[in-house]
């Protein structure tokens, strides 16, 4: 009898009181982890020409924050801080830049970094002619500069075979011009042509090009 009472206690003493059934409401509050975006818009530049470098904050409290901007040229082995900015009301925020050769980015807020971004850099090239009218047969003299300079380097001397298809006629290499490098060479013109120079991509510049120019043979 005394084990039933027991029993019977317990069965009692599980079921919910009145004021045990009243639930407290729980509010959860999820925080947004913070993250840095970031951009570069080219993403590949004449020498000589900026770049944009830009991105935006998300989280809370986005506003402005300061953002630091760290920069690695080629050989990419170094990142080094160059600049900062606040964000604006939006988190955004935006850097110009410009880059002499390969360089990666990254952008840096607090304890919170972006990807790196590579921005890809390619030189400026010129052609020249000696004589743009010249006889049939005549000997007529290319040359040009290369920005920045790529002192004993090979450059193509190039001439359109078809639409977007190009031959190479000579190939030359570079000289000291100071920043730039400078190159010549004296090609045999038997008819009309167009004719361009092309810098191939090295480890650290793009591929680039000269402006067509065109000989008319008389």
């Amino acid at each position: 009898m005394s084990l039933a009472r027991n029993t019977a206690s317990r069965k009692r003493s599980a079921r919910p009181s009145a004021r045990g059934s009243l639930k407290p409401l729980i509010v959860a509050l999820v925080v947004a982890a913070a993250a840095l975006s970031l951009s570069a818009t080219p993403n590949t530049v004449k020498f000589g020409r900026s770049v944009t470098v830009s991105g935006n904050l998300t989280g809370r409290n986005n506003t402005g924050r300061t953002v630091t901007l760290r920069e690695d040229p080629f050989p990419l082995d170094e990142l080094l801080n160059v600049g900062s900015a606040s964000t604006d009301a939006q988190g955004s925020y935006s850097f110009v830049r410009s880059p002499t050769a390969t360089t990666g980015y990254q952008a840096r807020q607090g304890g919170v970094e972006s990807q790196v971004v590579t921005v890809s850099v390619s030189p400026r090239v010129s052609l020249r002619f000696g004589d743009r009218t010249p006889a049939a047969g005549k000997r007529v003299r290319f040359s040009g500069k290369v920005c920045p300079e790529h002192d004993g380097g090979t450059l193509q001397i190039q001439r359109r075979k078809a639409r977007r298809q190009w031959r190479t006629a000579a190939r030359v290499t570079m000289a000291d011009a100071g920043t730039c490098s400078s190159y010549a060479r004296r090609l045999r013109v038997r008819r009309d042509g167009s004719f361009r120079t092309l810098f191939a991509a090295d480890s650290d510049h793009a591929a680039a090009h000269s402006r067509v120019r065109r000989i008319d043979v008389r």
